[in-house]
C-alpha cells in the first residue's frame, strides 16, 4: 500500500517567551508512543534546530497501585526500560523518568527549567491522546507552556487516522458498524506511513544527572505479589514488540487467512491470536507499521476481509477510538446517548466472585483467574466473562466489570475496553441481540471456540479441578460424590457451588432487559456541543 504524506504538525500555540531566557532544548514528551521507531515528536525534535533533546517519561501517580495491577505496571516499567537502553544504544542519550503530577512536574519545568537545567526548553512535543483525563492533562499543560512562552507542538500516531481528521470526514460522527469504517477508511485513503527512527538525536544538556526507570517496590507494589510462571507472559518494550510483529508477519498464511471468531479461545501458550494488543495500547510498536506490514503480505494475494480479518481489527480499534473521542459520557450508562438505560443490580457478593473467580462455573473461573495472574484474555473469554456478569447471569452493571478489567489487563485501553463492555452488556447499537446469551457450560462447538475437551485451560487456571475427570471438568457438580472425592476436589467446599442456575437466571435477565428496553427509559440526549469541543481538543 501506498502511504499518504503526513499531515503537519499542529501549528504552535505561542511564539516567544514574554520574560526570560528559553534554553536551546526541546523536550520530547513521551506517553504512549514508547519507542523509537514512527515517533514523529521525536523526528521533529530531532530535525527543530535544537541543541539538545530531552527526552522524558512522567510517572503519573493517577496510575498506580490503586488503579492498575501489578501486571501491566510491570509491563509499562520494562517498556520504560527498554526505551531508555534503545535511546542509549543508538544515539547516546537516555531516557529522564520523573515522578509526579503533570502539571506540577511542567509547572517546574517550564519555569524554572528544573529538574532538566537552569532555563525552560523553547519547545515541547509529544504524540496527541484522546482519553478524557488525557485531554484535560494536555490541556493544562499547554496553559503553562503558553504561559511560559513555550512553543507546543503535538502529533497524531496512536491511530491509523488522526481520529479528529477522521470525525470531520464523517460528518462529526464515529461509524458504528463495519460497512461504516470500512466506507470511512475508504474516504481517508490508506494510512500515513510509518517514519524511520531518527538518524541522529542532538544530546542532553551538560550536567543533567540520570533520572532512572523506578523499580515496582518505589511505585507501591509487591515484587513477590508479579506472578512468575504467567502463561502467556508478554516482555514490555518496543524491541520484544516488534520482535513478536516481526514473527506474526513472517507467517504469510497466518496473516492473509486470520479469522478472529475461528481463533480458540482456551489457547494459551501460545495463543491463538497475535497477542499485539499490549504492544499496541502502550504504543511500543506503531500500528501504522503493522498496518502496511500486513497490506504487503496480502497484496495480490487472496486473504480474509473486515470485520475477521486482521484488518478488520485494527478497524474495530479504530471506530472504538472515534467512539470514544464522539459520544460523551462514552464510559458510563448515565449521559451516554450510544447506551441503553438499563436498571442493573449491585450485588457485591456476586462482583467479588466473579472478580476472583469463585463462581463455581470453572470455565468462567478460569478466565478470570487467567485475567488477574497474567493480564491477558482471548478476546471470546472476554465476551464469556462480560456476557455472564450482566445481561447472562449476574445482572451487575457493565461499568464495574469495565472498571475490572481496566485494573488487570496488561492491554487495559480506555476506548477498547468501554466499546467492548458496552458491546457485550447489550445495551449499545453495535450489540449483539440481547437475548443472545452465552452458555458458562460452553460446548465444544460452539462460538465461544473452547475445542478443550480435555479441559487443559481450566486444569491450569483453576487447579482445584486438576483431578476431575474430562467428563466433569466443565460441571463438577455433576460429578457423583464419589468422584469428587476421589478428585480431590468436593463441590460446595473445595470448589464453590454454582452461584446461579444458569437457565433460571438468564431467562429472568432476558426478561428484565427486555422490559427496560421497551419501557419508559429513555436515551437521554447529549449535551450540546460536547463531542464537537472534545474532538477539537484533539
Amino acid at each position: 500500500a501506498v502511504g499518504r504524506p503526513r499531515p503537519p504538525a499542529m501549528p504552535p500555540k505561542n511564539a516567544a517567551a514574554p520574560g526570560g531566557a528559553l534554553g536551546d532544548v526541546a523536550v520530547v514528551w513521551f506517553r504512549k508512543c514508547l519507542r523509537l521507531h514512527d515517533n514523529a515528536a521525536l523526528v521533529e525534535a530531532a530535525k527543530s534546530g535544537a541543541k539538545h533533546v530531552c527526552p522524558i517519561f512522567v510517572i503519573d501517580p493517577h496510575f498506580g497501585p490503586g488503579h492498575v495491577g501489578i501486571v501491566r505496571y510491570n509491563f509499562l516499567l520494562e517498556s520504560l526500560r527498554d526505551l531508555d537502553a534503545q535511546l542509549k544504544k543508538k544515539f547516546g542519550s537516555r531516557l529522564l523518568v520523573i515522578k509526579g503530577k503533570p502539571d506540577a512536574v511542567f509547572g517546574e519545568l517550564l519555569g524554572s527549567g528544573q529538574p532538566l537545567g537552569k532555563s525552560p526548553p523553547r519547545l515541547l512535543l509529544w504524540e496527541r491522546d484522546t482519553e478524557p483525563y488525557a485531554l484535560k492533562r494536555d490541556e493544562a499543560v499547554t496553559q503553562l507552556a503558553a504561559a511560559a512562552g513555550v512553543e507546543v507542538r503535538t502529533f497524531a500516531g496512536h491511530t491509523l487516522w488522526d481520529t479528529a481528521e477522521a470525525l470531520k470526514k464523517n460528518k462529526g460522527k464515529s461509524p458504528s458498524t463495519m460497512p461504516g469504517m470500512v466506507t470511512l477508511a475508504k474516504a481517508m485513503g490508506p494510512p500515513p506511513l510509518p517514519l524511520a527512527v531518527p538518524a541522529k538525536l542532538p544530546p542532553l544538556p551538560p550536567g543533567v544527572g540520570a533520572l532512572p526507570v523506578p523499580t515496582l517496590k518505589a511505585m507501591g507494589y509487591e515484587e513477590k505479589d508479579l506472578p512468575k510462571d504467567a502463561k502467556p507472559s508478554f516482555p514490555g518494550g518496543e524491541t520484544a514488540g516488534l520482535a513478536r510483529m516481526a514473527a506474526r508477519l513472517k507467517d504469510a498464511e497466518y496473516i492473509r487467512n486470520f479469522e478472529k471468531p475461528s481463533t480458540i479461545s482456551t489457547a494459551f501458550d501460545p495463543p491463538s491470536t497475535t497477542a499485539l494488543s499490549p504492544y499496541l495500547k502502550f504504543g511500543c510498536v506503531s500500528v501504522r507499521q503493522f498496518y502496511h506490514g500486513m497490506e504487503k503480505v496480502i497484496a495480490g494475494k487472496k486473504h480474509s476481509q473486515p470485520p475477521t480479518s486482521l484488518k478488520g481489527q485494527l478497524y474495530f480499534r479504530e471506530m472504538a477510538y472515534l467512539q470514544g473521542l464522539s459520544i460523551p459520557n462514552f464510559d458510563k450508562q448515565a449521559g451516554n446517548p450510544a447506551c441503553k438505560q438499563i436498571p442493573w443490580g449491585n450485588d457485591a457478593k456476586l462482583l467479588k466472585a466473579w472478580e476472583e473467580g469463585k463462581t463455581g462455573f470453572p470455565f468462567i473461573d478460569a478466565a478470570m483467574r487467567q485475567l488477574r495472574k497474567t493480564g491477558w484474555l482471548h478476546h471470546l473469554a472476554r465476551h464469556a466473562v462480560a456476557c455472564f456478569l450482566t445481561r447472562g447471569d449476574l445482572w451487575v452493571s457493565w461499568e464495574k466489570g469495565r472498571d475490572v478489567f481496566d485494573r488487570f489487563l496488561v492491554d487495559a485501553d480506555w476506548a477498547i475496553n468501554n466499546q467492548n463492555w458496552l458491546a457485550l452488556a447489550g445495551v449499545a447499537s453495535w450489540s449483539p441481540p440481547f437475548f443472545r446469551v452465552y452458555h458458562p457450560v460452553p460446548k465444544m462447538d460452539s462460538a465461544l471456540q473452547v475445542r478443550d475437551p480435555e479441559g487443559k485451560y481450566i486444569r491450569e487456571f483453576v487447579p482445584e479441578l486438576r483431578g476431575m475427570p474430562d467428563k466433569y471438568i466443565y460441571c463438577p457438580w455433576n460429578a457423583p460424590k464419589e468422584v469428587q472425592e476421589k478428585a480431590k476436589c468436593v463441590i460446595g467446599k473445595d470448589y464453590p457451588k454454582p452461584v446461579v442456575v444458569h437457565e433460571k437466571a438468564s431467562a429472568e435477565n432476558i426478561a428484565r432487559f427486555k422490559a427496560a428496553s421497551s419501557g419508559a427509559a429513555k436515551r437521554p440526549a447529549p449535551a450540546a456541543g460536547a463531542a464537537s469541543k472534545r474532538a477539537k481538543k484533539a
